[in-house]
């Protein structure tokens, strides 16, 4: 059997959940009219109609490894892989104990399948990856992206997101997650060569669109605005808890000395020697459990952090909205531009001042063979812009109408995850305090046997 997360398996239960209840759909990628006959054969292999990958294959980041090597600068490094293990469900539900089907892989690959992702699919929200170096932690906790507490927790995180995308509707029909769950040699080759690194959008376009784009869709624009505030909230949150675990830490460790203050003391007493060593005991677990506990409370504060992320994978959206609404915008006033040109050339009437106006006027007008020249490259210019319209508007319309509808199944996975999570956090918290009035009852306990 495959070993699974002992970490908040509400989580994972929630992810099933959704790959079962949740609507699955087939949309095709831009580049699905390019597929061979073999892609298609394995698109239909790797996922049947109506069914997400989940539901046909368990996936299970089952342990990490730490390795040396030589990086591409013939340098030695130490990193750590991760074994990704998978299963045919129909195996499991028939009782079959198949040996799962495993395969290494680094952090870096996983961030090539996400970035592979986030290209192809524009109008999704890519689930994000767990934090690459550990960020907003209490003090006492170690930053090493090498510490074996952190990259078991990013271990967590993998699984996490590897579940997430192999129950999203659109995205467990893809090939490339296929060859990345079940090809160990030769997957980025096949990446790479869907081109989808020319297909990404620079950061500078991106850019210029949000300050340029005059009609964007308002509902972008308040997800975009939610997206940063969810951002701020959750980034609060969790610099608050981290506060919170500093002074927890040092409140449970200063019941360390009762500890010792009642063990010293027991050895002067006859009496109360029994009371107080047997109180001091009490006082000494309580001081050591503090570690465990904020051990346990860091996976909570992971599963708040994973929406810290997902904010700018929302905004991804909201900005590849911007980015082909404002292409729209240029191909049309091109478009108007060109027609107006046409205009002025047929009438020869200038209605707004230009170069060629002024020269017009000042060494007469154009001959009428240049002119019909013109004429003609003006009309075949204009046929061209209205192809670009006509298709810029087909892609800024199925882009709003696809990004919508995946942003809604991202609010309501939101809803569910981060109500499951404060609620769990909740229950944590008073388990805690119960533990401390036991501890605190057991001692009166002792001090009443004196």
């Amino acid at each position: 059997m495959m070993r699974r997360s002992a970490h908040a398996p509400w989580l994972i239960n929630n992810i099933r959940r959704m790959a079962e209840d949740g609507k699955e759909e087939s949309v095709a990628t831009d580049d699905d009219s390019d597929l061979t006959a073999a892609d298609t054969s394995l698109s239909i292999t790797v996922v049947e109609e109506g069914s997400t990958l989940m539901r046909r294959m368990e996936i299970c980041v089952a342990e990490a490894e730490k390795r040396s090597g030589k990086n591409a600068v013939n340098m030695q490094e130490t990193f750590t892989v991760y074994l990704v293990e998978t299963r045919p469900m129909d195996a499991i539900a028939e009782g079959r104990n198949l040996a799962p089907d495993s395969l290494w892989r680094r952090y870096s690959e996983f961030e090539l399948l996400r970035n592979y992702l986030i290209v192809t699919y524009p109008y999704i929200v890519v689930p994000p990856l767990p934090e690459k170096r550990a960020e907003i932690v209490w003090h006492k906790l170690s930053a090493d992206n090498m510490d074996p507490d952190f990259v078991e927790r990013r271990r967590v995180g993998l699984e996490n997101f590897l579940l997430r995308v192999a129950s999203h509707p659109v995205l467990c029909n893809d090939k490339i997650l296929y060859h990345f769950l079940t090809e160990e040699h030769g997957w980025k080759e096949v990446v790479y060569e869907t081109g989808f690194q020319a297909k990404a959008d620079s950061r500078l376009r991106a850019l210029s669109a949000t300050f340029r784009v005059r009609s964007p869709d308002k509902r972008f624009l308040e997800m975009k605005h939610y997206s940063d505030e969810l951002q701020a909230h959750t980034s609060q949150l969790l610099r608050a808890r981290a506060r919170v675990a500093d002074r927890l830490y040092g409140v449970y460790k200063v019941h360390g000395n009762y500890g010792r203050v009642f063990s010293e003391w027991s050895a002067i007493e006859r009496e109360m020697g029994d009371g107080l060593q047997s109180a001091g005991h009490h006082m000494d677990a309580y001081a050591a459990s503090i570690d465990d506990i904020l051990e346990e409370e860091e996976h909570y504060a992971d599963q708040i952090k994973e929406y810290l992320f997902y904010a700018e994978a929302l905004r991804a959206v909201c900005r590849k909205h911007e980015l082909t609404q404002f292409e729209l915008e240029m191909a049309s006033q091109d478009l108007v531009s060109k027609k107006q040109q046409r205009e002025e050339l047929a009438t020869g009437i200038v209605r707004t001042f230009s170069f060629k106006g002024m020269t017009n006027k000042l060494f007469g007008q154009e001959a009428p063979e240049q002119r019909e020249a013109r004429l003609k490259l003006l009309e075949e210019l204009i046929i061209e812009g209205e192809d670009t319209v006509k298709e810029k508007t087909v892609e800024c319309e199925e882009h709003v109408e696809r990004a919508w509808v995946d942003m809604q199944r991202f609010k309501e996975q939101k809803d569910k995850d981060l109500r499951e999570a404060l609620i769990n956090y909740a229950v944590m918290q008073i388990s805690m305090c119960k533990k401390g009035i036991q501890v605190w009852s057991n001692a009166k306990d002792c001090f009443l046997k004196m």
